[in-house]
This record gives structure tokens, C-alpha cells and sequence, in this order.
């Protein structure tokens, strides 16, 4: 069974925008007619964004810098309808007790402040359009584990901040995470090369799943952690 979206006179902001998955969905969300407002700290490779998808560079652990990008998104487009925060990393290898602090800032910066401040003004214009939020939480953020307690942590806290903002705004704006584990990257195959790929999930397919939370059909799905791991 095929599923098809219509995003026209939908404007959309994908953050994390350089990356695989981020740059899947900003194309994604662009081919079904949305205008893509892209961001993210670092200029995607040339190619990486399909025509028609407008970039805008920022640092988005900066307030001052998510406040001003969004407010010239508005004056670009006169609105937004949907959030997706997919600016993130992963580090990990060592116990808490080996853990540098710079680690620990770093990890809760890029995961948990990214999405808090992009949420915080966001909702403001979200409200104006009864839009959605979709934030990027783990499978790993469910359960404590050996050598990444920090990583883990920041994305609970993306889970938590989501449950949150769909309690704090009901019935106005929906906010909801999806929960990736290992995502079929280039990046992912060359640090895990004899690992099953095949069981990995493709960002496109983490895409849909995320158009289905921004779209009218999910519109009685709010505070949601969805699975989107597969076998992984």
C-alpha cells in the first residue's frame, strides 16, 4: 500500500540539515511541495539539497542566532507549520568516570539545547498555524547502557521536553519523537563495516514516518515516542 503527502503552502524547517538524515527529510519534505527552510551550523556539500530547498547557516546552540534565523524565515515565507529538529551527534566509548566534561557539554548541547531553543521559538509561529514539532530522540534513550550515558541522557531529555510541549500546548500545537537506532548512513557503514546493513533503517524511510507526524493524518498523535528502529 502506497502513502502519498501533499505539503503544498506548507512551510517547513528541518535543522540538522547538512547531515544524512536531515538532508533526506528536507528533500523529502521539498519533492511533496513544501517550502524547506534547511538549517544548520555547517553549509551542506554541494549537491546534498535538492533545488528549491532554502538554506539558512546558524548555530542553533546560540538563542540569539535561533531567534534571529527563525524571524527572517518568517519575513521570507510569512509563516511555518512544522518543526523538525534533526541537528544531533552521537560520542561514546567511555564509562561516566572517564568522561571529560567538554564531552558531557558537548553531547547536551547539540542533542537536548539544539531542540530546546529551536522548540521555544518556534511555538510561538507554530501556534499561528496550529503546526507540529518533531524531534529526533534514540532507542537508546530508554534504558542506561555501557561506554554513552551522556548521549543517552541528552536524547531522554529530548523525550521528555517533547511530552512536555504537547502537555503544555494541547489541542494547538502537536509535538511528537521518533526513536532512530542505527541509521543506514555512509558514515554508519564505514565505522561499522562488518555490521548487518540490511537490518538498518534507511533515512528515507525515517522520513515518512516523519511527514506522517507533521500531517493532517496524524493530527490527534501528540507526546508520542515512535520507533523508528526496524531490526536495527
Amino acid at each position: 500500500m502506497s502513502v502519498e503527502f501533499d505539503f503544498s503552502g506548507r512551510v517547513v524547517v528541518v535543522t540538522g540539515a547538512s547531515g544524512a538524515l536531515g538532508s533526506t527529510v528536507a528533500n523529502e519534505f521539498s519533492r511533496k511541495g513544501a517550502t524547506v527552510c534547511a538549517a544548520d551550523v555547517v553549509e551542506p556539500e554541494s549537491g546534498t539539497l535538492v533545488a528549491g530547498v532554502h538554506f539558512y547557516e546558524g548555530d542553533f546552540t546560540d538563542e540569539k542566532t535561533v531567534e534571529s534565523t527563525f524571524s527572517k524565515i518568517v519575513a521570507d515565507h510569512g509563516q511555518f507549520d512544522c518543526l523538525v529538529n534533526i541537528a544531533g551527534t552521537w560520542n561514546g566509548g567511555t564509562p561516566i568516570d572517564e568522561t571529560e566534561v567538554d564531552t558531557f557539554d558537548m553531547l547536551f548541547n547539540v542533542n537536548l539545547k539544539t531542540m530546546f531553543l529551536a522548540s521555544k521559538h518556534a511555538i510561538p509561529h507554530l501556534k499561528k498555524t496550529e503546526g507540529a514539532i518533531v524531534s529526533t530522540s534514540a532507542r537508546a534513550s530508554l534504558e542506561g547502557g555501557t561506554g554513552d550515558g551522556p548521549y543517552r541522557a541528552a536524547k531522554a531529555g529530548v523525550r521528555l521536553l517533547t511530552e512536555t510541549i504537547a502537555e503544555e500546548n494541547k489541542g494547538v500545537v502537536r509535538a511528537n519523537a521518533i526513536m532512530p537506532s542505527v541509521i543506514d548512513t555512509p558514515a554508519n557503514r564505514e565505522a561499522m563495516p562488518d555490521s548487518d546493513h540490511d537490518k538498518w533503517v534507511k533515512p528515507a524511510e525515517i522520513a515518512r514516518v516523519i511527514m506522517f507526524l507533521c500531517s493532517d493524518a496524524a493530527d490527534v498523535t501528540s507526546g508520542a515516542a515512535v520507533p523508528v528502529y526496524g531490526e536495527a
